[in-house]
């Protein structure tokens, strides 16, 4: 190789090292999800069709928000579907970082009142979470 060409590959190769370790916590582990959730469980049914303090989760991914039938959701819920929120892996994960500030933005009023007064810090456990719930989904 001359000069030129291991100088290319050598920044190949830190750019595919330092692009990939951006990706590395990306992935949510079904798993630990399952056990994350029963934080979760107090309120949310991952049962299709069990609504409890909160609407059911199961198939939640892909979803639009406020769809459950037989639920009152929050005005912020109500809002943000008006504006077409569709749960998506990166909005559930955003949202469980802290709900009442996501969907207070999203709707452009930080005061619309929110239901859920549970937030996740660890954006792991956010993608683990939502890895269990894609994994309840029918394929």
């Amino acid at each position: 190789m001359t000069p030129k060409q291991n100088l290319f590959s050598a920044a190949l190769v830190v750019a595919l090292a330092v692009g990939g370790a951006g990706t590395a916590h990306a992935a949510g582990d079904a798993a630990n999800g399952a056990t994350v959730f029963k934080k979760c469980a107090a309120c949310h049914s991952a049962e299709q069709g069990v609504n409890k303090v909160g609407p059911s989760l199961f198939s939640v991914v892909g979803r639009p928000a406020g769809s459950i039938g037989g639920y009152s959701y929050s005005p912020a819920v109500q809002q943000a579907a008006a504006k077409g929120l569709v749960w998506s892996e990166d909005n559930i994960v955003a949202y469980l970082a802290n709900p009442h500030k996501y969907l207070g933005d999203f709707v452009g009023d930080p005061s619309v009142p929110n239901k859920m007064p549970f937030s996740l810090a660890d954006e792991q456990q956010r993608r683990d979470v939502v890895a269990y719930l894609k994994s309840l989904a029918p394929q």
